[in-house]
């Protein structure tokens, strides 16, 4: 697999989810969205993959198509040893139950009309989990996820705060036993101090759980603080595969060494914007439209590196280091 779209997955080991090949593309007035475009990735059991990007890069579009909400263009999404885009609708239906997901707006994801003890018991209820365990079961849920079930449990969305939603979701998520969690951007519309909470919660919840987690961001600091590996994501293509705790020093592709000189640093932001531009990491022209990708490499636009080669053929995906994947034509460890 050397040197292609898929040369970073793991096939020596056992993984909770594997997506092969993924394409995302909407039709629209005037032409096609290539909002995805052969993306693959896997997660083992227990590990995070953090999947960073600017706004408009596809990371959101390729979580929902991992739950088939809805299916992918093309490719293969496996959960276990299941290809989600081949299955019946029944099947899919159970499927679902092994994957859940956290929104980005926790205040929006829940009904306003129920009560917290009833949204947390969603998919007990249409599971038919029932009996008298079924009320001391949410209670457990909302106590894990830093709620006291007394406090909470008959209240309705718009009485709870953005942290205490989150973690309503968070709870709900849980309640059928899911293999894998995605979460889509799930602290950045919270506050800065309620954001550490939630992203401790979801940690400890990971490793109480044993989950596998995809943790969908554009926040450098926060993917990298709770990702085991990150994979960035330019325009629907993958750039680079990175441990995290490589991330820092030894990201490689110019994408994400803009990404990393893009944060204020401890000094000043003026000096960390300062380094952004000495280092030449990016031209100031405008972004390209997903309706009309460049040629070539999709980020040559803006890329200091670019060369005649980056116009005419797109890079693969290059082992750099162990565990570090770069699609650049221009780049060497």
């Amino acid at each position: 697999m050397a040197g292609s779209g898929t040369a970073h997955l793991r096939d020596d080991q056992e993984r909770a989810l594997t997506v092969e090949n993924l394409v995302v593309e909407f039709p629209v007035t005037g032409g096609t969205v290539h909002a995805v475009s052969d993306l693959s990735i896997d997660v083992l059991p227990g590990e995070t993959l953090g999947i960073l990007g600017e706004s408009g890069c596809g990371k959101s579009s390729a979580g929902r198509a991992l739950m088939q909400l809805p299916a992918p263009t093309s490719g293969k999404v496996r959960l276990g040893d299941a290809d989600l885009t081949k299955l019946k609708k029944n099947e899919m239906r159970q499927a679902r139950a092994k994957m859940q997901m956290i929104m980005q707006d926790p205040v929006s994801a829940l009904n306003p009309r129920r009560k917290v003890k009833d949204l947390v018991a969603e998919g007990l209820e249409i599971w038919g989990f029932e009996g008298k365990d079924r009320a001391k079961f949410v209670d457990d849920l909302l106590f894990a996820v830093g709620l006291d079930p007394d406090v909470v449990r008959d209240r309705r969305p718009h009485e709870l705060s953005g942290g205490q939603c989150q973690r309503v979701c968070i709870a709900r998520s849980l309640a059928l036993d899911p293999d894998v969690l995605i979460c889509d951007e799930p602290v950045s519309s919270l506050d800065v101090s309620v954001q550490a909470q939630v992203l401790n919660l979801l940690e400890e919840t990971r490793e109480r759980y044993n989950l596998s987690m995809i943790f969908i961001a554009h926040d450098v600091a926060v993917v990298k603080n709770i990702s085991d590996r990150v994979m960035v994501m330019y325009l629907g293509k993958t750039c680079e595969v990175i441990p995290s705790d490589d991330m820092q020093n030894k990201a490689l592709h110019p994408y994400t060494r803009l990404l990393l000189e893009s944060v204020p640093s401890a000094d000043d932001a003026q000096n960390a914007a300062a380094r952004v531009l000495e280092s030449g990491a990016t031209k100031a022209v405008e972004l390209p439209s997903p309706l009309n990708p460049p040629s070539g490499c999709r980020f040559r636009t803006r890329c200091p590196l670019a060369t005649e080669q980056c116009t005419k053929e797109e890079p693969q995906l290059r082992e750099m280091r162990p565990g570090q994947f770069v699609a650049c034509h221009n780049v060497s460890a």
